[in-house]
């Protein structure tokens, strides 16, 4: 529900942007730099505080419930300052959420079989980002193109989400010998030192990728810029999370059978050669598969990523753990999104995805390496 929510209006903002409130890509850039850092800067500690407590679901409920006012205040803009305020809103309640909720699905799951809990949680996401993308095209034709109308209509599912989270059951993690433990508990306390050197090789390489890795609205004003128009834009949008949702669960299910380093750098391969695509492309015809392999790349990291992490993390610890995997991202995401809006002004579009690809490659290369037993 509440990707249904996210995914009517996420397509259509860098063109609201750009064309409706006529700012530049280096200020989408640099909204989106600031939203998404603030996010994923907050799940550490959201996940530190979770574990504390010992309790997930009312971050959750939290967290969701800023996401839902960040639409409305969305909805009331008429600046592009008004849309950075609402993206902040909508980002600190990402950053809320992620880590205890992500640190509740593993809880709820053996360790065996995290793999395919991870996918099927990013399927059933991805099967909302769909419907929600399709509810905004046939809103935007309707309406003829009045995006405003779009995120109003965002505003009931995303309701909807929040109120069905007040049904979920937490279930208290079993504990799982990770680490090395004292009597007075895991004696990783927050010090580097004491992860696995695998997982602490996975986080440098997935801050370093982060780097390359600019948010997903320079893609779709990409496809704007090579002369679509906004159903177009969002029906390539909707190409890409149909092959996400299609391939996010038997992807993560086939990673707790053969590991999760193969996955992951076929992933993060995929990534590498899409955005160098976009770089050569001066066809709008080739983003229909530019797009779907996208998905690809996305459907075959994202839940890997998490159980990866979730099987190294010990069970005490879980939420922080992940939320510092999702730190680690957002320290890089600011100026992965501000040097991409700054190279497609200045040097011109296909600049930013030259560097996102070669940072794709060096990820891909990089873990091959460094997760050699997962």
């Amino acid at each position: 529900m509440t990707d249904i929510s996210s995914e009517m209006v996420y397509p259509i903002l860098p063109i609201y942007l750009v064309v409706t409130l006529g700012a530049s890509p280096a200020i989408l850039g640099l909204i989106e730099g600031i939203a998404e850092s603030l996010a994923s800067l907050l799940k550490v500690f959201s996940g530190y505080f979770s574990d504390k407590i010992k309790s997930r679901k009312p971050f959750a409920i939290i967290g969701y419930a800023s996401s839902t006012l960040g639409k409305f205040f969305l909805y009331i803009s008429n600046s592009w300052s008004y849309v950075l305020f609402a993206r902040v809103i909508d980002r600190f309640g990402k950053g809320v959420r992620t880590a205890p909720r992500d640190a509740l699905i593993a809880d709820s799951s053996e360790k065996g079989r995290r793999g395919r809990a991870f996918g099927l949680h990013r399927a059933m996401d991805t099967v909302g980002a769909t419907i929600g993308v399709t509810l905004a095209y046939f809103l935007i034709t309707r309406f003829k193109g009045n995006l405003k109308t779009i995120f109003l209509f965002s505003l009931f599912p995303a309701f909807l989400g929040v109120l069905f989270l007040f049904f979920v059951r937490e279930k208290k993690p079993q504990k799982e010998a990770s680490f090395k433990e004292t009597a007075a508990g895991p004696r990783i306390a927050g010090k580097w030192r004491a992860l696995d050197k695998r997982l602490k090789l996975f986080l440098i390489f997935t801050f370093i990728f982060t780097l390359g890795n600019s948010s997903n609205q320079f893609l779709l004003l990409r496809a704007k810029n090579l002369g679509s128009s906004i159903p177009g834009v969002l029906l390539f949008y909707l190409i890409y999370n149909i092959v996400y949702a299609l391939v996010a669960y038997p992807a993560s299910r086939l990673s707790d059978k053969i590991g999760r380093r193969k996955i992951l750098v076929l992933g993060y391969l995929f990534y590498g050669l899409v955005y160098f695509g976009f770089a050569l492309n001066s066809s709008l015809n080739m983003c229909w598969f530019l797009f779907g392999f996208y998905g690809l790349y996305t459907g075959f990291t994202e839940g890997v990523e998490k159980a990866l992490v979730s099987d190294i993390a010990p069970a005490n610890l879980r939420a922080t753990v992940i939320g510092l995997h999702a730190t680690l991202v957002g320290i890089g995401l600011f100026p992965a999104s501000l040097f991409a809006g700054m190279l497609w002004k200045f040097l011109g579009p296909a600049s930013a995805f030259y560097f996102g690809g070669i940072m794709g490659m060096f990820a891909s290369a990089g873990l091959w390496f460094a997760l050699r037993g997962l």
